[in-house]
């Protein structure tokens, strides 16, 4: 059995984590897969979104194969926890939490941009009831996408937040019941793919990297990209589809 599923939908791949069996933890194979894949897909310009799923309807993930661990494995790669949690991925991800994040679960769900999660589903880092420290991103990242005083909560405690508290603090985009997260992130996907989709990464990218600048530094990343895209060819498309009243034909260039 593959630990991980891929599917093509016109630009957007699906990424399915295919474990149920263990809740969808993360073992070496497990994160081997992910990482290659993604590695894949970011060299592919034909896909522009991805979305990333697990089976079943349980877990998105209970994090790291405690079985596995005690072996002496370690599900990292080069590019951190589950091959995702260290990796800078310049398309549109989103993770479509068909049950519980914890743990690893929960930091490589943070490694997304967009998240939309069945209405069971919790959230949460209860390392510190183990005696570890969320060591894959999430004491790095949940105080960048919630109120800190929400996110230390969350990491002293560890207790898990429900999918509607995670909704009201903007931790996730949608909550929906839980047949029908696929629909919903894959909704979100095309949404995201009838856009240009150089000018879709570009946007993430000042994003993502002016939160962590000075504003007049944030500034010069901005315009340098503003330049960039404006000499675009799929600029030029916009501008002429618009005019002649009919759809761009993007060719991410």
């Amino acid at each position: 059995m593959s630990e991980l599923l891929r599917e093509r939908q016109g630009h957007i791949e699906i990424l399915t984590i295919n474990r149920p069996e263990a809740r969808n933890a993360i073992n070496l194979a497990t994160a081997t897969a992910l990482s290659n894949a993604l590695d894949e897909i970011e060299a592919d310009d034909d896909i522009w979104v991805v979305v990333l799923t697990a089976a079943g309807d349980k877990a998105f993930s209970a994090g790291m194969d405690l079985k596995a661990f005690a072996t002496g494995e370690f599900p990292i790669t080069d590019k951190g926890f589950g091959g995702i949690t260290k990796r800078a991925f310049p398309k549109a991800i989103i993770a479509a939490c068909n049950g519980s994040a914890l743990a690893g679960g929960c930091e490589i769900m943070l490694s997304c941009d967009l998240v939309v999660a069945a209405d069971h589903a919790k959230f949460g880092i209860p390392e510190v009831a183990r005696g570890l420290v969320a060591g894959a991103g999430g004491l790095i990242r949940l105080p960048k996408r919630i109120p800190r005083a929400v996110a230390l909560e969350m990491a002293l405690t560890g207790e898990p937040m429900s999918a509607a508290r995670a909704l009201e603090i903007g931790l996730v985009n949608r909550v929906v019941p839980g047949d029908q997260v696929m629909a919903e992130a894959m909704a979100l996907a095309e949404r995201i793919a009838k856009n240009a989709p150089l000018a879709v990464r570009l946007s993430k990218q000042v994003m993502l990297q002016a939160s962590e600048l000075p504003e007049a530094d944030a500034w010069a990343i901005n315009d340098a990209v503003f330049g960039e895209i404006g000499r675009s060819g799929d600029a030029m498309e916009g501008a002429i589809a618009f005019a002649e009243k009919r759809e761009p034909n993007w060719t991410g260039k």
